[in-house]
């Protein structure tokens, strides 16, 4: 069995044919989906999404890319929100220090009172880390978090050791796909089994070879086969022991 850890079911991209991409997820023994909100506006989509589909787990938060369009005080509905809607996790939530971002100071304040949350709700978290891993591994200092995610996390060794010391796990993605990513397989050779789980990001992190097409977490297949093969593992095996990961790490996955 596969899950994927992290997918956006609930943008527009899948609106014409969700039914279809869950199928096709099915089929390949894709049998349960995070998806976590990116916004206020999504929370009721994502919700939504999952009283109909039992193989889907929500996650709720503000992602730091879209700050521009979100007010602080709409985290003052979170912690409710989450805790009477199913939450398993606070996210999609971090820092992204991605030229033309939002400014720095805002992101800290954002990440900042959502970590607080998450640790008042007794959830893990899903972070979002472009360019800014050892910032986040700062503030991280100061929280007890129940766990988290790093997703699609392409740090070195050294970051990836941080995080884990820190009771995280790394989500690892369609970038390991792609022969080019060096740095990042030797990262994932040297994790051990419990330390990571799978993700497709999508519709976002296309694979390699398919670039420039919607991402599906049917794809999740298919990264589970490159990191097979660069850590010597049998797929089946892959798929068995990121997927006790997940459900070990989020308490309220049934």
């Amino acid at each position: 069995m596969f899950i994927d850890s992290h997918c956006h079911l609930d943008f527009i991209d899948f609106e014409p044919d969700l039914d279809l991409v869950i199928a096709r997820a099915y089929a390949e023994n894709v049998q349960a989906f995070v998806v976590p909100s990116t916004s206020y506006q999504s929370w009721s989509r994502v919700s939504e999404l999952k009283s109909t589909r039992s193989s889907i787990r929500a996650a709720y938060g503000i992602h730091p890319y879209f700050l521009a369009q979100e007010k602080f005080a709409n985290l003052d509905f979170l912690e409710a929100f989450a805790a009477e809607n199913s939450a398993i996790a606070i996210g999609e939530i971090g820092l992204d220090y991605w030229p033309g971002s939002v400014n720095y100071e805002i992101q800290k304040r954002f990440l900042l009172r959502q970590l607080d949350i998450a640790q008042n709700l007794q959830l893990p978290v899903i972070l979002h880390a472009r360019k800014s891993y050892d910032e986040l591994l700062r503030l991280l200092k100061n929280y007890s978090l129940v766990g988290g995610i790093v997703h699609a996390f392409t740090g070195s060794e050294v970051q990836a050791k941080r995080f884990i010391e820190q009771g995280l796990l790394l989500g690892i993605g369609g970038s390991v796909t792609y022969p080019r990513a060096q740095k990042t397989r030797r990262m994932l050779k040297g994790l051990a089994d419990q330390n990571f789980v799978l993700e497709t990001d999508s519709p976002d992190m296309p694979l390699s070879g398919l670039q420039g097409k919607r991402n599906e977490p049917v794809n999740i297949a298919k990264v589970a086969t490159i990191v097979a093969e660069l850590r010597e593992q049998d797929v089946d095996q892959v798929a068995d022991y990121t997927s006790v990961n997940i459900i070990k790490l989020f308490k309220n996955w049934n």
